[in-house]
């Protein structure tokens, strides 16, 4: 079943070139997103059964870990409720003249080559192919992120390309590195196998290694967004369409981040302690964190602020990998997840927040919760959680953190750490919270209530995704969880 994840959304780019109607677009594309969501749960069933998944008729290319798996099924369940949302999004937009029947066909193709993109970047084993498919995520998001086609979106288009291109160069020439540090320890045509690299980890050349790391730090990084190579995600996620905007922060930049995790799995294995790459990803973390707290307090655009609050987390991730403990590593997956959710929630609630006001700006949208009661919900929610207030999911993973950063002794750093996350919680508070009250300051003769049915129905399933796992973790999500923190730490 793991073939049928590169399979479907290929059948779904063909298909969506031929047909000729907007229903039969819509449910092409929901029944690829259902049918690589089936796919995803069986080939889980099979990682937690086996452990690693393997076709030996690719040359050991196709491969699933519990790692791996995490991530690809962020991909897929999110990837399945954008195709639902996009329903309600792109019907609206066509209602209102704002787009013709050829641009949504046209996004149907981008988000299923962006989908295929990613699956790929997760399922092989090889980490110079990893490093195209990652690289075409690139190229055919920067589509999607001019899909409005004004000067802002083609703005933000050509700096997506410009500073992630130059990132996913810095990448290369460490993959460079990474191999020639392999000389004389893997054959040459198994010189970039990711299980391989692992499992000889300790004979690799460790100076080159080093360097090798710092340039995959800074390259893959930039694509995660992380400071101060950041300076694209703002644009992109904010010009984007929202529902591509949600899988570019719950999706893409995951995808980056684990492309960093494998290589810091290899690097930490053989210097034998986590000193040198924790170090860089400390730093990196805290500087993203901070940035975030900064640029979150000025914004008057909902999704720019979205946008800062997504470097805001992934610098969380990238410094519980740096403390490289196993109650740190298992925080940083568990942020990954719930912070993907979350942030979902939000930019397409914010989508339909943009179709009810025609404005990105904070100042000119009030009494959101009377216009749109379901969005505005799990807009109000969705701050809340991602703020990291209890009993939501990223309240138990942030606590995860805490406990991970004193076990580990970095007092000061966890006091550092505290007092961003609470200036930020300040800073959403003070920006966006004015927008649920007051008398709707739009045209009266515009219609109360939801007008993206599917998409409503999106926002409930997220809202009670994220309730639930803040009170309950399901054992296989543990499992799964505690399987990946093992291959990273070397369990």
């Amino acid at each position: 079943m793991g073939l049928v994840l590169w399979i479907a959304p290929i059948i779904a780019v063909m298909l969506s070139r031929v047909v000729n109607n907007i229903k039969s677009l819509h449910i092409i594309s929901i029944c690829t997103s259902f049918i690589m969501l089936l796919a995803a749960g069986i080939t889980t069933k099979s990682v937690m059964l086996y452990e690693t998944l393997t076709y030996k008729i690719f040359g050991d290319a196709f491969f699933i870990d519990a790692v791996s798996i995490i991530v690809l099924d962020i991909v897929i369940i999110i990837g399945f409720l954008v195709s639902i949302y996009s329903v309600g999004y792109l019907n609206e937009k066509l209602r209102h003249n704002l787009i013709k029947y050829k641009k949504i066909k046209f996004y149907y193709s981008m988000m299923y080559i962006f989908m295929f993109s990613m699956v790929l970047a997760l399922t092989v084993n090889n980490i110079g192919i990893m490093w195209v498919a990652i690289e075409a995520t690139t190229l055919a998001t920067a589509f999607l992120v001019g899909f409005n086609n004004d000067e802002n979106a083609l703005e933000a288009a050509w700096k997506y390309v410009i500073i992630c291109s130059v990132g996913i160069a810095m990448a290369l020439v460490g993959i460079i590195f990474l191999h020639l540090a392999s000389i004389n320890v893997v054959s040459n045509e198994n010189a970039l196998q990711w299980n391989l690299l692992y499992d000889n980890a300790k004979d690799l050349n460790g100076s080159v290694l080093r360097l090798s790391f710092i340039f995959i730090l800074i390259g893959f990084g930039t694509k995660a967004g992380l400071a101060p190579m950041h300076t694209w995600l703002p644009d992109a996620h904010s010009q984007a369409p929202s529902p591509i905007s949600a899988l570019l922060s719950g999706a893409l930049l995951n995808s980056a981040m684990y492309a960093t995790i494998r290589i810091l799995a290899i690097v930490n294995k053989n210097l034998n302690d986590s000193a040198f790459t924790g170090r860089l990803m400390i730093a990196f973390g805290i500087l993203s964190i901070a940035a975030a707290a900064v640029f979150i307090m000025t914004q008057k655009d909902y999704k720019r602020l979205l946008a800062y609050s997504s470097i805001e987390h992934m610098g969380i991730i990238t410094l519980a990998f740096g403390i490289f403990t196993p109650l740190s590593i298992f925080a940083g997956f568990l942020h990954m997840i719930n912070h993907s959710f979350t942030k979902t929630m939000l930019f397409l609630a914010s989508g339909n927040i943009l179709q009810k006001y025609n404005t990105r700006r904070i100042s000119k949208v009030r009494g959101l919760l009377k216009m749109l009661p379901i969005s505005g919900a799990a807009f109000l929610i969705g701050l809340l959680a991602i703020s990291g207030t209890p009993p939501f999911s990223i309240f138990v993973s942030e606590i995860n953190m805490f406990l991970s950063i004193f076990s580990a002794k970095y007092y000061v750093l966890g006091g550092v750490f505290i007092l961003l996350l609470a200036f930020i919680f300040v800073g959403i508070v003070i920006t966006l919270f004015k927008v649920f009250f007051g008398e709707p300051a739009i045209d009266s003769n515009i219609r109360r209530g939801e007008t993206n049915k599917p998409g409503a129905a999106v926002l409930i399933v997220l809202l009670i995704i994220i309730s639930v796992t803040g009170l309950y973790m399901p054992k296989l999500l543990k499992n799964l969880i505690t399987s990946a923190q093992m291959i990273i730490i070397g369990g």
